[in-house]
């Protein structure tokens, strides 16, 4: 049944705009998005199908057009308002970790993370550079790898953060295979870059290994 048949206090929309987003089940809220269904089925019955199909909202957002098309009803123009829709999540984390004391919100430093390069399928290498107030100066793609490995140098991160000025940096990279577990070479490494930015007074305050899942802190471990 479509959903212009629907009790006006059911539709996903309606009930949005009386009851607020938490109200809403991660089906209803992707139906919005979607707007319309297809034949048979509506927007919610759609979200509903893609859902099961990946299996959590992280999974769908990860996926590729090829495989979000493979669902009847949905082609480029839903996959790209999902794709929209991941994005503009991660920008408004961004904005808030520009506003705030990144310690303050470990967490939304972990969420930002894994919407920024969790998902990627090669090994990408980035750098949070702080103030001395802990706020994002910038968040700045410093080197890109095969799917297995990316090669870092911490003199040149040591020469960005003099650069902005950076008072601390935060680090992360991601693991394309979807094991957040670090690499001993992903400690020799960060043991160098913590040695070589003490050595102009900069602070390393963390280093993340991120899948799209997940975002393990070395801080957290007790590794710095």
């Amino acid at each position: 049944m479509a959903i212009s048949f629907w009790p006006r206090g059911e539709r996903p929309r309606e009930k949005l705009l009386t009851r607020g987003a938490a109200a809403l089940s991660d089906a209803e809220l992707l139906a919005i998005f979607l707007r319309t269904g297809v034949r048979g089925s509506s927007a919610v019955d759609l979200a509903r199908q893609l859902l099961q199909k990946f299996g959590s909202l992280t999974c769908l957002f990860e996926a590729d057009l090829a495989q979000v098309s493979a669902l009847p009803g949905v082609g480029p123009v839903k996959y790209a308002q999902l794709m929209a829709a991941r994005e503009l999540c991660r920008r408004a984390l961004g904005e808030t970790l520009h506003r705030a004391d990144v310690l303050d919100h470990p967490d939304r430093v972990r969420d930002y993370l894994r919407l920024l390069i969790g998902h990627r399928d090669i090994e990408i290498f980035v750098v949070i550079f702080l103030s001395v107030r802990n706020h994002v100066v910038s968040v700045e793609e410093v080197s890109r790898g095969t799917i297995s490995e990316t090669r870092v140098y911490p003199r040149e991160i040591v020469k960005l953060a003099l650069l902005r000025n950076a008072a601390a940096v935060i680090v992360a990279h991601n693991h394309p295979s979807g094991v957040a577990e670090p690499s001993v070479e992903d400690r020799r490494l960060t043991e160098v870059l913590k040695r070589s930015l003490q050595m102009v007074d900069i602070s390393l305050l963390d280093h993340f290994v991120v899948t799209s899942r997940q975002a393990v802190s070395f801080a957290e471990l007790g590794w710095l």
